[in-house]
């Protein structure tokens, strides 16, 4: 499908001082006349811009191969219009995963530049962008180079958006981006880095918990390394430091979140039916149950997991473990190993957060750690996913008090996905409930201080999404940023971005002056969407 977009650049009346972006068309029935106050230092056109669909976040589009367009507010403007409240929900928007590619440049540098443009005009207040360790210490411990994401933080600095930068310590499938080079060469050597299930099979897109403190790269800690890695960051973006960058999210496992990777082996059966597995047999994390097991005068249960836990593709309630009444995981050995596994989560994460914490401590910016919403069979009394994950919560048991209790031990706000999930959409089948989960640790986070920052699930995932976040945007208690994932061909496409453009014009839309009904600050932006969008200034 085939989207076009013509928009003729008028010089406005010199009088107001300012020139204005009209009458933009779209295809598709998709139709609007777009304003906006706009500074131009130069306009060339025909430049193609393509962003290859083998991408899982590309999408191509043309647009003008220099323009520059600065959005200014005219005193008018600003004169007529009450501004955002400061108390208002912030919106993010995440860029693709690969907007750097693994030789340190901006992939599809022009079109991001775009992309970025039409969010300003659009009225976003902020850009969050993933930095992969992968990327900057690609191939020697210490070697670091910026260059890409120096180069992006600048265009969004120009852009006058504000930045929230999501350092990476994990490997990603789709699109590929690896761990370091010089990590996976260890890695062959020493398998045992990696998680491994009772299978035998490794987990390679991240590092074991039991090995944060071990000194299992090159004679260093992760938790050295990670800080080094941070020092070098810090060191580099410090002009952008509390201005431009405002947050920093430290990845904590698994598509940077804190869990366990209990779901890595895909299941055969429909994704809502298999609970995940226990990540606990890889060289490390069995000498720690062992050693918790001889501390607690059980050195028998310390010889591996739950014998009697289902497997990736079973219902969760088909073996003895997670069974509702008699199940395993309400006896005294239940305890033992649930308190142990999610014991090694939190010390995990406390670790790092601690260096983020003690590192930028000097500059005004906030620090965040992302938890997932395990939210699959949230129903049943023994909570399998979650407790497969890392949390022990349980019908009778609060398995995120520890864990918010632990942010605020190190002044961290937390990320949470998911916020556009609702209950009415979820398959009967798994017994899940985003929203009870998502109330049930909202809760904790307000009794210890703890700031939400939302995400949602992905782009056009959720039915009814955007009604969704909106109505959980409208409670400051709830929330105090939100960040959509993630820019490209879904984002842009005809199907996504109008309704998209609609949520950012209902989320905290400012309160006008009846002078300035005709022509909305939301609807005066830069029109940008579908895999091949075609600018033309005149």
């Amino acid at each position: 499908m085939e989207v076009s977009v013509i928009g003729q650049v008028n010089l406005g009346r010199s009088d107001v001082g300012c020139r204005e972006i009209g009458n933009c068309s779209f295809t598709k029935n998709l139709n609007s006349k777009i304003s906006s106050s706009v500074k131009i230092s130069k306009v060339c056109v025909g430049q193609n811009i393509k962003w290859p669909l083998k991408s899982l976040n590309g999408f191509s589009l043309k647009a003008s191969a220099c323009s520059q367009l600065e959005p200014v507010i005219s005193e008018e403007d600003s004169s007529n219009r009450k501004s955002k409240p400061n108390d208002g929900v912030k919106l993010f928007v995440g860029l693709p995963l690969d907007a750097v590619s693994s030789a340190n440049t901006v992939n599809h540098a022009r079109a991001i530049a775009a992309g970025l443009k039409a969010l300003k005009l659009l009225g976003v207040d902020g850009i969050e962008l993933p930095v992969w360790w992968g990327v900057v210490e690609k191939e020697a411990r210490g070697k670091y180079d910026w260059t890409g994401y120096l180069a992006l933080t600048e265009m969004i600095q120009k852009l006058g958006l504000n930045l929230h930068v999501s350092l990476c310590f994990h490997a990603s499938e789709e699109p590929k981006i690896p761990l370091p080079e010089w990590v996976s060469r260890i890695g062959e050597s020493d398998p045992s880095i990696f998680f491994k299930d009772r299978s035998g099979q490794l987990y390679k897109d991240c590092l074991s918990f039991a090995v944060t403190d071990a000194p299992v790269l090159d004679g260093k800690t992760p938790v050295q390394v990670y800080r080094e890695f941070c020092e070098s960051f810090k060191d580099a973006f410090s002009p952008f430091m509390g201005s431009t960058i405002t947050g920093i999210s430290f990845g904590l496992g698994p598509e940077g979140e804190l869990r366990y990777p209990s779901h890595h082996n895909p299941s055969k059966m429909n994704n809502h039916q298999g609970a995940g597995e226990f990540q606990c047999y890889d060289e490390y994390m069995l000498s720690s149950l062992k050693q918790y097991a001889e501390n607690s005068g059980n050195p028998l249960w310390g010889l591996g997991g739950p014998h009697d836990a289902p497997g990736y593709d079973q219902p969760p309630m088909s073996s003895n473990f997670f069974k509702e009444h008699g199940g395993s995981w309400g006896t005294t050995y239940g305890d033992f190993f649930l308190s142990w596994y999610s014991g090694q989560l939190i010390s995990h994460g406390s670790k790092l957060l601690s260096l983020a914490s003690e590192t930028f401590n000097d500059v005004p910016i906030s620090i965040c750690g992302k938890i997932p919403l395990v939210h699959s069979w949230y129903r049943t009394q023994s909570h399998p996913s979650e407790l497969t994950a890392g949390f022990y919560n349980t019908v009778n048991r609060d398995g995120y008090e520890a864990v918010i209790e632990m942010l605020a031990k190190h002044s961290c706000q937390i990320i949470l996905p998911g916020m556009d999930l609702s209950d009415q959409h979820q398959p009967n089948e798994s017994l899940s409930s985003p929203e009870l989960l998502l109330a049930q640790i909202a809760a904790s986070c307000r009794k210890h201080g703890v700031e939400i920052l939302g995400q949602n699930s992905m782009v056009a995932n959720a039915s009814n999404g955007f009604e969704q976040i909106k109505n959980l945007s409208g409670e400051k208690e709830v929330m105090s940023l939100f960040t959509y994932q993630r820019m490209g061909a879904d984002f842009f496409s005809p199907e996504h971005f109008p309704s998209f453009t609609q949520f950012v014009r209902n989320l905290n839309q400012p309160e006008l002056d009846s002078d300035d009904q005709p022509m909305k600050q939301e609807e005066r932006a830069e029109s940008l969407t579908g895999n091949n969008l075609q600018k033309q200034t005149a």
